[in-house]
């Protein structure tokens, strides 16, 4: 999961340093050395994280941070402090201007890069959410939204698990403050059903508790079926600098914070803070967009996203992946002899198809992903950050999944049903979303022309009058 991340620092040495480290997982990284440039390169190419020295003459790790914190274009933005700096104030004053977390150099590989795919997890789901946003205050659906960083973080319902009562005790002790109301577990055996059962903002959970493997369990939060559970913002409490491998671990796992005891009160105060406004903040993003939608711009038969929503939503990703450098991908499917299939079945059997279909698409798709209902039985997916390889293998298992079991509806034995998918990539030349809808259209009736239950890459070139018959083969 590579992205782009920027570095700073003011220092040559340690951006080179920094640089080779990242460059070796395969991360796309840009560079500056002073907080001024940090800022305008975040603006300008909108990195997935940023890696932000303290010490820097003029424009310090500190105040650069607020900046960009302050700046709906950067604000959601991950940012990671790093220092040679080990007191704890520092630490607290850095997370209260926005940083996510802090890494002390000499910085060791293994925090390093763990830190680094969980924050940008983080930064693409978050990027979901503003482009849905975006999208739905175009459409006149929803009005803009605050900051993250101006959402309400007390009174929260956090989930306790720890063994040790002494150190639940002090930890509701120090988040006394914010008002939250806690709920405390002494082992694992009933967390999930307990998370499952109430709305929490936080769960903290001792990262070594006497029964139980605690890494595990954060797993079977994240593999949950409920969203409530499956989201749940995880915050774990390490008890030295040894655990930074089952830190380290937990973090790949979906954890997303830590702390290490003996646990600074401010410090602990901060990360349940930003834990909180993130989660609230989302769910208000997920609240609103969910509205929106069902307001104007769903397909009342399949429950997926129309037209209009398609394009308007695809002009936004468009212009972010341009101004991202990223590759967008569309895919166009089309039921094959959908036509017939009502002749034969009646009208009502093609509806069941219709809704089988995307929920069989929704299925072998990405969260991240897009799928509109554009026509009778036409319809889009959109992938955002997905290389023209990777769409085609995405629109071949669905063609797959959609013949390989015959779909069942009512007074049947079982329907066989085939797509023809054609699939295209952002271009320079495109400027609009319908550009890649309508060159993936022609690559879906090269599909047709060609037999049927298959997946067709758009040409490089576009095709010619013949490729491009706009008059399908007879119930296509």
């Amino acid at each position: 999961m590579p992205g782009r991340v920027l570095v700073v620092d003011d220092i040559r040495a340690n951006i080179t340093l920094l640089e080779a480290k990242l460059t070796s997982e395969y991360y796309d990284v840009i560079t500056a050395e002073s907080g001024h440039k940090a800022i305008e390169l975040a603006r300008k190419e909108s990195p997935d994280l940023i890696l932000l020295d303290v010490m820097m003459p003029g424009l310090d790790g500190f105040r650069t941070c607020e900046l960009l914190k302050a700046d709906p274009a950067t604000a959601y933005i991950p940012v990671i402090m790093v220092t040679a700096l080990s007191d704890t104030a520092d630490r607290v004053r850095g997370l209260q201007a926005g940083a996510d977390d802090f890494l002390s150099k000499p910085v060791r590989d293994v925090p390093l890069f763990a830190r680094v795919r969980s924050l940008i997890r983080l930064k693409l789901l978050m990027d979901v959410y503003l482009v849905r946003e975006e999208t739905s205050s175009q459409l006149g659906l929803v009005a803009p939204q605050p900051l993250l960083t101006q959402e309400d973080a007390t009174r929260g319902r956090l989930l306790v698990i720890d063994d040790s009562e002494i150190d639940v005790d002090n930890l509701i002790r120090t988040l006394e403050p914010d008002h939250h109301n806690v709920t405390r577990l002494t082992s694992i055996d009933q967390g999930i059903a307990v998370a499952a059962a109430n709305e929490f903002d936080l769960l903290i959970i001792a990262l070594h508790l006497a029964q139980g493997d605690v890494l595990r369990f954060c797993s079977q939060i994240r593999s949950n079926v409920a969203d409530r559970v499956r989201s749940l913002p995880i915050l774990l409490l390490a008890e030295d600098d040894d655990d930074v491998g089952r830190v380290a671990k937990g973090l790949d796992l979906g954890v997303n914070d830590y702390v290490v005891k003996p646990v600074d009160p401010q410090e602990l105060l901060a990360r349940v803070r930003t834990q909180i406004r993130r989660r609230r903040y989302q769910n208000r993003l997920r609240v609103n967009y969910e509205q929106s939608i069902a307001l104007a711009s769903t397909d009342p038969l399949t429950g997926v996203h129309n037209r209009r929503y398609l394009d308007t939503h695809l002009d936004q990703l468009l212009q972010r992946a341009r101004t991202n450098n990223k590759p967008l991908s569309v895919a166009f499917c089309d039921i094959d002899h959908f036509k017939r299939l009502n002749d034969t079945y009646g009208h009502a059997a093609g509806d069941e198809v219709l809704k089988e279909f995307t929920r069989r698409m929704i299925r072998n798709l990405r969260s991240l992903d897009l799928v509109a209902r554009i026509g009778g039985e036409e319809f889009v997916v959109v992938m955002p950050d997905t290389p023209p390889e990777r769409a085609r293998r995405i629109g071949e298992r669905l063609r797959q999944k959609v013949e390989q079991e015959p779909f069942q509806v009512a007074g049947n034995e079982g329907i066989g049903v085939t797509i023809s998918v054609g699939v295209t990539t952002v271009r320079p030349s495109d400027n609009y979303g319908i550009d890649l809808v309508k060159r993936a259209d022609e690559a879906m009736y090269q599909a047709k022309h060609a037999g049927r239950n298959r997946v067709v890459v758009a040409a490089a070139r576009r095709p010619s009058a013949a490729e491009r018959d706009v008059t399908p083969p007879q119930g296509a």
